[in-house]
């Protein structure tokens, strides 16, 4: 056999083995990796590609532990019930405090205060907080107010503290959406890049999903839905965004005959009634997402339009009730993602 054909085989040969190996490793990176587990009084669930299949799962819990432990108010050892219960400040003990107080005050500020995490008394007033339900009267309502509002919290990287020290935080409306940008840090710096992660119904979608080289598709829930019986009103299809759906859904109290929201309006102390059923909203992550997504559950449907149209940088869809039945809105910046 002459050098030619020797050379003709032995390429043929590395050609075969490269494809082989590419093939291989191409198999080994779609398989799809998924985790799960409990925490902040909901699930996660978190599906990743990893060609090394590391499994992350206590490392993820480890973490979540210690978010739950400075954000969770339902713990009364935690660091934001022992500053609420606190007079003096409170320097910060783990590095998951500073983090969600910071984007508390932008989005207060950029949503004129429809967002706004010291309405922890009214919470709890309304029994949608570690205290037991009730429905207050005008007059307790009133009491409260007086205590009401972020300007009452002041902070460094440091230490926080109250200028009223009636004043207490409640981060319901951000906590979960900070959970899932903890979540996704974490696996980001282990260098994992194709991921969807979904904390409590929000989350991160991350690259695109290698089963299918398509972006990563989730179901927006119809606000007739019931625990017993829930389906999607649409479908989003994401890549490297945050999602969250804020709604009354399944969270209300009904007295009565009468469904009072978990979404407390700061300016009024009392639950937000009005034709919007849920907000959908996409942002680069999803703490700025889960507050958004309160504010304007609290606005309703025209301040809500209105106040996505000064912000661009936050895209959102939103289902709301007319005499004819639900109807939906979405900004340009989304829109060509969602299918009905």
């Amino acid at each position: 056999m002459n050098n030619r054909v020797k050379n003709a085989l032995y390429s043929a040969l590395l050609l075969t083995t490269i494809v082989a190996v590419w093939k291989w490793r191409n198999s080994s990176n779609t398989e799809l990796q998924k985790i799960e587990g409990e925490t902040m009084a909901t699930t996660y669930h978190i599906s990743y590609f990893d060609d090394q299949h590391r499994d992350f799962k206590k490392s993820v819990d480890s973490l979540l532990v210690l978010v739950n432990k400075s954000i969770n108010t339902y713990d009364p050892t935690s660091d934001i019930s022992t500053f609420n219960k606190s007079r003096k400040s409170f320097r910060f003990v783990l590095p998951y405090f500073y983090p969600p107080i910071k984007k508390s005050q932008e989005v207060v500020a950029a949503s004129n205060g429809a967002f706004d995490p010291t309405v922890m008394p009214l919470v709890n007033a309304w029994g949608f907080g570690p205290a037991k339900q009730t429905v207050p009267d005008s007059a307790r309502i009133d009491s409260l107010m007086a205590f009401i509002g972020f300007e009452k919290i002041q902070f460094n990287k440091d230490s926080i503290w109250k200028t009223d020290p009636r004043a207490q935080l409640d981060f319901g409306g951000i906590g979960q959406g900070y959970g899932a940008d903890v979540i996704t840090d974490f696996l980001k710096s282990k260098g994992i890049k194709n991921m969807l992660v979904e904390l409590g119904g929000e989350g991160m979608a991350c690259g695109i999903n290698l089963k299918t080289n398509k972006p990563w598709e989730l179901g927006i829930l119809d606000p007739n839905s019931t625990h017993e019986n829930q389906f999607f009103k649409a479908y989003v299809s994401l890549s490297d965004r945050s999602y969250t759906t804020s709604g009354s859904y399944f969270n209300y109290h009904e007295v009565n005959g009468r469904k009072y929201s978990h979404t407390i309006n700061p300016e009024t102390g009392f639950p937000a009634q009005h034709e919007l059923l849920s907000a959908s909203v996409f942002s680069k992550d999803c703490s700025t997402a889960d507050a958004w997504g309160t504010a304007l559950m609290v606005m309703g449907k025209d301040k809500a339009i209105a106040a996505l149209k000064q912000h661009p940088e936050i895209d959102a869809f939103l289902i709301y009730s007319t005499p004819e039945g639900l109807n939906t809105f979405a900004t340009e910046g989304i829109a060509s993602a969602i299918t009905f």
